[in-house]
């Protein structure tokens, strides 16, 4: 009897750590659905009247590529107001409103659409909402005549300077939610079987150029928030298609590298607080941090629970903001120096930091802030909008 009670006992204690989603609490899943519930649900009826808008609907003559090729022009690059025809210019943090950003926002809506669409199955189970969504993401991954390319070639060009950049990677952060709905709705007796190998087969090319063409290595060493999108977009994706390998590679790079070279001992990211923009930054990178953890946590690699010798880990990184966060009066560095009256929102560092630590504070800060972004800035910076469907 007492074996008996001591495996019982050994594989309740494994239970809990099959995945980076089962080490956040049920409590907090069943909270968050009670905060997020009706906007769910509403944002969900709104899902279910929107067809298909990818790449292919909007071009640019600016673009190197084809209609099926994502093009987007760096965000701070504006004329030269000394030579107007030639090179553009950089004005870091200055947001220039004429560049097109056209393929991103259709992809910022796609990924709100699968991840409405994800978040009222699982609190339904109707299938009518998997149905729907399989009507978009074969338009954006399977369908001849609308599919994007699986590269980012030409994301964020500089008129007269480049046709494409290994930063424009970043575009891409909004397709976790696209890769995490998929997963919550693959089970689904809707589910094309088809649809989901071709799906499937896009993420897996996808993830072949981000990790041998140039401008995915490129980003992958990047030393600041963009190093961190590139482990957070290829671990979602590794994990959608199953690539242990990548998996592998990316918990490394977050513990030798990422952690190691990014935060400061007290939790800080000098590297974003040296931005002009230090405190939306600070904010997006510790999101990205967060949900790598999230996304690779198993109960071999708890990265949650991963600190180095000198104490740094996500929970320092946690412990660190939080305090601005809650007041963001209390910031001691600069203020950005574009949209600092619309940071924070309802922060995924928050809610799952919350629901990992079991910290009510955190949850109820998460429950007063903005759930429902409308800045463009705040959205495209903000690639986890719908909590809920990362937990198990």
């Amino acid at each position: 009897m007492k074996r008996l009670i001591c495996i019982l006992l050994f594989v309740a204690f494994l239970l809990p750590v099959a995945g980076g989603e089962k080490l956040l609490t049920k409590k907090y899943k069943k909270q968050t659905e009670r905060v997020l519930r009706s906007h769910i649900l509403e944002e969900a009826t709104w899902a279910l009247t929107q067809m298909p808008l990818t790449v292919t609907a909007q071009s640019s003559l600016r673009s190197a590529g084809t209609k099926h090729d994502f093009f987007s022009e760096g965000d701070y690059w504006w004329p030269d107001p000394k030579n107007p025809p030639g090179p553009y210019i950089q004005r870091d943090g200055m947001t220039n409103p004429e560049n097109f950003v056209a393929h991103r926002l259709a992809m910022i809506r796609f990924s709100k659409i699968i991840g409405a669409l994800a978040s009222a199955y699982k609190i339904t189970g109707d299938e009518k909402y998997v149905k729907h969504a399989l009507v978009h993401l074969k338009a954006w991954f399977v369908d001849a005549e609308t599919l994007m390319s699986p590269h980012l070639l030409y994301a964020q060009a500089i008129q007269g300077r480049f046709t494409g950049r290994g930063i424009g990677i970043i575009d891409t952060i909004h397709l976790i939610e696209v890769a995490q709905g998929l997963m919550v709705m693959e089970k689904s007796k809707a589910m094309d079987k088809v649809s989901l190998r071709g799906i499937k087969k896009w993420f897996s090319d996808y993830l072949t150029w981000l990790t041998t063409h140039q401008y995915g290595k490129d980003e992958m060493n990047a030393e600041n928030n963009h190093g961190t999108c590139w482990v957070m977009q290829v671990a979602s994706f590794a994990k959608l298609t199953q690539n242990q390998e990548l998996l592998n590679l990316c918990r490394d790079r977050y513990k030798t590298v990422l952690l190691p070279n990014q935060m400061a001992v007290d939790g800080s990211f000098p590297r974003e607080i040296r931005r002009t923009k230090p405190y939306g930054y600070s904010l997006f990178n510790l999101d990205a941090m967060t949900m790598v953890c999230l996304i690779l946590s198993d109960k071999q690699n708890d990265l949650w629970s991963f600190q180095l010798a000198d104490g740094r880990s996500i929970k320092k990184g946690l412990d660190f903001l939080y305090p601005f966060v809650a007041d963001k009066s209390k910031w001691p560095f600069a203020k950005d120096v574009m949209y600092w009256e619309n940071w924070p929102v309802a922060h995924p560092f928050l809610v799952f930091g919350a629901a990992r630590y079991k910290n009510e504070d955190w949850f109820e800060t998460w429950e007063t802030l903005e759930h429902n972004p409308q800045v463009e800035e705040v959205i495209r910076n903000l690639p986890v909008r719908n909590p809920l469907i990362w937990f198990n």
